[in-house]
């Protein structure tokens, strides 16, 4: 099994780029979406197949950094090898 990365600010130029690189590398990734973002993912839209694809390796999370126990609970679920706070 591949390793697994979580980043944080992956709708970002930085945590888009460093996504890309990890999945092209075989990683799982898995990236934090805050809800309350009027940012548009058109970064990761090229990437994110949605949450029912079957050979998807990249997910979305929705959350904020300021939610410490969302960020408890998705770590203890994805059991991380590697954490991205950009």
């Amino acid at each position: 099994m591949g390793k697994v990365a979580f980043i944080t600010g992956v709708t970002g130029q930085d945590g888009s780029y460093l996504a890309e690189f990890l999945l092209d590398k075989g990683y799982e990734v898995h990236g934090l979406v805050r809800r309350t973002s009027l940012e548009v993912k058109l970064r990761i839209d090229h990437i994110y197949k949605g949450p029912h694809a079957r050979t998807n390796k990249f997910h979305v999370h929705y959350g904020d950094m300021t939610d410490s126990l969302n960020l408890f609970r998705l770590l203890g679920e994805i059991k991380p090898d590697e954490v991205y706070n950009l």
